[in-house]
Formats: structure tokens, sequence, C-alpha cells
């Protein structure tokens, strides 16, 4: 009974997840990893995951950052396939540490990354600083006065390295995750959180991104045996849920804040993390 509950509440979280606190997705990940052989629930979840998907974009359709996701195209796919390669090497004790570490590592970079940006910053201005165009104007990647000594042309080129390097991190990690745990949503949202995107651009570029990787991710899945007919059984059972949780989430995501926003996403990818130590 209480692995039914787990189940229930995780395709709930699925729903919520995608079409308002996006970090919820990893309480769904430990949930599944908890009551599940953890490569069971990979793919038990990828299905659960499409089912979200499809509800989220048909929301935010109009609220994507399509420049930004094609940056993330390469980096992404490579990560998907040295995932596949991880999965098939490894048993279910070490993904659970893979998870967990996955998860608090992003946490960990990205408070890193807003720590950093508030050193280097300039003075704000009056009126705050704009919403980025997309995570290429990121603050990490933000330069600040230049060195004695640095041309704008040395300050430039690194100002383009650090874009570089911020894409091809998050965008491999994120592949990396969501092939392995269906964790890609940690790394995802604290890149767009780092962007300074507003709610619903968030939700949008995040609710496309993750439809085109699971639908990528669907023959490897299938491939690895992490997909058989009980997949499939349990699927039919529990895809209401994740409507529902889709259309509560909706509901919430009208009545949040920016702040408000940002710091739940942080809390939960974080916690579930270090819950899956215990």
């Amino acid at each position: 009974m209480l692995a039914w509950v787990a189940l229930a509440t995780g395709a709930l979280g699925v729903g919520f997840a995608k079409t308002a606190i996006g970090g919820v997705g990893s309480i769904c990940v430990a949930l599944y990893a908890a009551v599940l052989p953890a490569k069971y629930s990979t793919g038990l979840l990828l299905l659960l995951l499409l089912t979200g998907d499809l509800v989220a974009i048909s929301i935010y359709r109009r609220d994507v950052a399509w420049k930004s996701l094609a940056r993330l195209f390469l980096p992404v796919v490579a990560g998907v396939l040295v995932g596949a390669w991880f999965m098939d090497h490894i048993n279910d004790a070490t993904l659970r540490i893979t998870i967990a570490i996955v998860l608090l590592s992003m946490v960990a970079l990205h408070i890193g990354s807003e720590v950093l940006a508030r050193h280097r910053a300039r003075p704000a201005t009056a009126g705050g600083p704009p919403e980025a165009a997309d995570p290429a104007e990121v603050p990490a990647a933000t330069p600040g006065p230049a060195a004695p000594g640095e041309t704008a042309a040395a300050q430039e080129a690194s100002t383009r390295a650090g874009r570089l390097a911020l894409n091809l991190g998050y965008g491999s990690l994120a592949g990396f995750a969501t092939m392995v745990a269906n964790a890609g949503g940690a790394p995802m949202n604290l890149y767009l959180l780092a962007a300074k995107f507003s709610m619903l651009r968030f939700l949008g570029t995040a609710a496309w991104f993750f439809f085109f990787v699971n639908v990528f991710k669907l023959p490897f899945s299938i491939r690895l045996g992490l997909i058989d007919a009980q997949s499939w059984r349990l699927w039919a059972v529990l895809a209401p849920l994740v409507l529902i949780g889709a259309w509560a989430g909706r509901v919430l995501i009208k009545r949040l804040n920016q702040k408000l926003f940002n710091h739940l996403v942080i809390v939960f990818t974080a916690v579930p993390a270090i819950a899956l130590f215990f």
C-alpha cells in the first residue's frame, strides 16, 4: 500500500512539475527510486514524464527561448549517449548514489555561480537587472569591469569562453542525468534560473526541452530493458494522476511570485537528493 501511495504521489508530482515547480520532479525521482528497482523506476518515470510533457507544451507553446534550446542540443545528445553507456554498466545501488550526487552537485554549482556573480557584478541600476534574453547571458558569464591591462577583446573572449563552458557543462549534465535517472530537470532548472527567465518563459523552455529529450531517450530505454509490458500497464493506471497534477500546477503558478518560485526550485531539487543517501 505504501508503495502505491508513493507511485501515485510521484505521478501527481510529475504533472505538477511540468506546469509549476520543476524542482518537484526531483522528489518524484527519489520516490520512485525508493520503492522500485532504480533502473526500472527510470523507465516508468519516462513514460509518465512524456505524458506531462505533452500537457506542458500545449499550455506553454508560446513561451519558449528557441535559441537557448539550439545551443544545448549537441551537449545534451552527448550526455544522453554517455548516460546510456553508464546505465548498461552499473547496479541499482550505484545508480541511487549517482542520482543524489548529480542533483546536489547541480545545486552547489548554481549557488556558487550566484555568489560569484554577485561578487563580480557592477553596482545595480535603479531599475534592477533586466530579464536575460537567453542563457548565454547568465550571471556566471557576465563580465565585470576589465582588469588592469586587460583589453576589451580579451574580456569579450573570456566572456564567450565562459558562455561556451556553461552551455557545455549544463547541457551535457542535463543529458547524462536525464538518461540515468530522469533527473535532468535539476541542471536544466538551475540553468534557466541563472538566465533570469520569467516563470512562464522558464516553464515553456523547460517543457519543450524535455519533450525533445525524452522522445530521444525512449528507444535507448527500450533497448536497455527499462521499459517493458509491466511499465506500460503501470503507466495506464498512473497517467490520469499526471493530468490532475498538471492541472493543479497550472492553478498554483498563477499565484506565485518570481522570488518564491526561484527559492522553491532550489529547495525541491536539494531535499530529495539528500534523502537518497539514506
